[in-house]
């Protein structure tokens, strides 16, 4: 079964019926405490924890506990040590994407960000 939108191809017909929403938008779960829609399942699953307090992904190395199994991924960086972003220009490494992306400014010599008081 292939897209006819980017042509991605799927062995079941609902795997199909499901990607497709990511070409119309649809969004079928709506959370019944904020009325936040989600397109998948999954992802209403997810944003219900913010409203539970549920953190079911617990660090086996402290006490931190996170609603999102990456967020749990993320934080074991800080006890491994592992940094696998990696800055194409001078080779620094970093635990988090997001760190990466500000470093990469110096290399780049964007400025995002502009000072309210000054021009």
């Amino acid at each position: 079964y292939q897209c006819s939108q980017c042509e991605k191809a799927f062995y079941h017909i609902n795997s199909l019926k499901i990607h497709q929403r990511t070409h119309t938008g649809e969004k079928p779960y709506q959370c019944r405490q904020c009325e936040k829609a989600f397109s998948y399942s999954n992802d209403l699953k997810t944003h219900q924890r913010t409203h539970t307090g549920e953190k079911p992904y617990q660090c086996s190395q402290c006490d931190k506990a996170f609603s999102q199994r990456g967020n749990l991924k993320s934080h074991m960086r800080a006890h491994t040590g592992e940094k696998p972003y990696q800055c194409s220009q001078c080779e620094k490494a970093f635990s988090q994407s997001c760190s990466l992306k500000t470093h990469q400014r110096i290399h780049t010599g964007e400025k995002p960000y502009q000072c309210s008081q000054c021009d």
